[in-house]
């Protein structure tokens, strides 16, 4: 198995910051007018920043601020939040531990900034256990494209069929399955239900589920 890497998401799979985006993304745009509640937060989801401030800018323009300033905005709340008051997903350090008991080679390729990155993995204390740490606001898409799994694994250096990736959305997982890879989706409980988790080659309820046994026969 040396050669096969393991790629995680981070919002919502590894951290529980999605309702951190919701209340985040309400706050400021609500302040410019925008009439978002949370339970529309669920038609960006997985989306980088800039995206969701454009998306709800298409459909609500405002004038007052640039939409980077927005979405800045929105960042450094979420980082706040992060900060504050973040915890793991179920299993998410142990999962991450026993990959590297395991020895094989760990990435993080999520669509949120360097900012909330940096954020998230001191709040849970895993500042230096990834190989390769990749945001999709560095690539020209963001997910479902391809573009930041694809960079991950040129990181790593192995190709992306030898790369098994964790997400917890469905434009996360047709990111990871456009790139050619395996995924594991573990899913909120809202979402479980929704038939598009059928394109992940294993869709599992929590984390906590997988230990060593499991795991290397799915990576074998």
């Amino acid at each position: 198995m040396q050669d096969v890497a393991v790629i995680f998401d981070m919002d919502g799979l590894l951290i529980n910051s999605e309702p951190f985006w919701c209340n985040a993304e309400v706050e400021v745009l609500n302040e410019l007018g925008v009439p978002l509640q949370l339970s529309m937060c669920n038609q960006t989801m997985g989306l980088r920043v800039d995206e969701v401030v454009s998306y709800w800018y298409a459909k609500f323009p405002w004038t007052a601020v640039s939409q980077s300033e927005v979405a800045e905005r929105i960042v450094h709340r979420v980082s706040e939040l992060v900060a504050t008051t973040g915890q793991p997903m179920p299993g998410a350090v142990e999962i991450i531990q026993l990959c590297q008991q395991m020895h094989l080679p760990l990435a993080l390729a999520t669509s949120s900034p360097i900012l909330l990155i940096e954020a998230v993995l001191n709040r849970l204390g895993l500042q230096d256990v990834f190989d390769v740490v990749s945001s999709a606001q560095t690539e020209e898409f963001g997910k479902p494209h391809p573009a930041v799994y694809l960079t991950t694994a040129h990181r790593l250096g192995v190709q992306p069929q030898k790369c098994v990736a964790f997400e917890d959305s469905i434009r996360g997982i047709v990111s990871a399955k456009a790139a050619s890879m395996r995924c594991i989706a573990v899913p909120a409980v809202e979402d479980r239900k929704d038939p598009r988790f059928a394109i992940a080659d294993v869709t599992l309820d929590s984390l906590a589920q997988i230990n060593e046994s499991w795991l290397k026969e799915f990576l074998t």
